[in-house]
């Protein structure tokens, strides 16, 4: 009996290790989604770099407790799973948020951000963020703007100075 309750205590301690260094985390309800589409979803999952897995609620309660994020036990209803992320804040919410616009059947319930509880609509609002490499597009094109007005401003002189003299 004893090995028992040291499985549950080192699961309990598993899940609140995660939930403290997760950057982000996502609680979703997975009811009606068939085992192809899990899976689909668990791969996507795993090549943006996040771990996503089943746990019982009452243990994931007992963690929420350990962590200090109590206020997502009333998210622990039903079938849940959970995805956490170390490395990348936008990557579980927008894998989950793309899948489940093409698949009605799953239900993000909310979640952690950056230590802090998020709200269902929070999550979302992550999800429609673009990439890193997409951001550092956008900042690139925006440093570069200035310098290619000037150079279009310079060439433009320069054709109408030789136009002139010509």
């Amino acid at each position: 009996m004893s090995n028992v309750l040291e499985l549950k205590k080192q699961q309990v301690d598993e899940i609140a290790s995660k939930l403290e260094n997760s950057k982000t985390t996502v609680l979703v309800d997975y009811r009606g989604l068939n085992v192809e589409e899990v899976t689909e979803l668990r791969k996507q999952l795993r090549e943006a770099g996040v771990d996503f897995k089943v746990y019982k609620n009452t243990m994931t309660r007992f963690a929420t407790e350990k962590a200090g994020f109590e206020d997502l036990n009333e998210l622990l209803v039903g079938p849940t799973a959970i995805a956490f992320c170390e490395e990348d804040a936008v990557a579980p919410a927008k894998v989950i948020g793309n899948f489940a616009k093409e698949h009605d059947a799953l239900e993000i319930k909310g979640g952690v951000i950056e230590g802090k509880i998020a709200t269902l609509d929070q999550i979302k609002e992550l999800a429609e963020l673009p990439s890193h490499e997409g951001l550092v597009s956008m900042l690139l094109s925006v440093l570069q703007a200035p310098v290619r007005d000037f150079a279009y401003v310079t060439k433009a002189v320069a054709e109408q100075k030789e136009e002139e003299g010509a």
